[in-house]
């Protein structure tokens, strides 16, 4: 397995309006511990959509974990052209960051969004370009994380494709064991 998607709930989703948020660490301190093992196992590439949420900060901790994993690659693959331009300017600047931090940046249909179907491209492109998925993902608490992990279900009964998720529980013990 050399290449990894993360996703999962959007900020909103989580109720998460503002960057000190304690649910943020939380979250952040389990995409490490994952990250962590599977960079170990063989991970090289993580690919992310630049989503809000989940997806920026495992891009946060992709870069953190650089400093003891140098040989890890960030790839920034958007679902479509000037996205995230519609954002206010904190969450584009934040975007902004993360895209300069990549190793990596593109977008898989290189027209401004126009429809779904940009958004399912690029959902398989990723899917066809990785080896596995992590993520942030409750089933019992559905979210727009949902397409995906149904995706990657179905890609799974093609070729092996582990996903690994972060649920609810998994959260809530990182809590408790601080």
């Amino acid at each position: 397995m050399s290449n990894l998607i993360i996703s999962g709930y959007r900020s909103f989703e989580l109720g998460v309006f503002k960057e000190d948020d304690p649910k943020i660490a939380v979250i952040k301190k389990c995409l490490k511990d994952n990250l962590t093992n599977l960079i170990e196992t063989g991970v090289e590439w993580i690919l992310i959509g630049g989503q809000s949420g989940v997806e920026q900060w495992g891009a946060e901790v992709v870069n953190e974990l650089k400093e003891d994993y140098p040989e890890i690659k960030l790839g920034v693959i958007f679902p479509f052209y000037e996205f995230g331009g519609n954002w206010n300017e904190i969450n584009r600047m934040k975007l902004e960051k993360i895209k300069s931090s990549a190793d990596f940046t593109d977008s898989t249909s290189h027209k401004p969004y126009e429809n779904p179907n940009q958004l399912r491209a690029h959902q398989q492109f990723l899917l066809d370009h990785s080896d596995a998925a992590l993520l942030v993902y409750d089933p019992e608490f559905e979210g727009k994380t949902k397409y995906l992990h149904e995706a990657i279900q179905r890609q799974a009964t093609v070729k092996e494709y582990p996903c690994y998720l972060i649920d609810f529980d998994q959260l809530q013990n990182s809590v408790i064991e601080e």
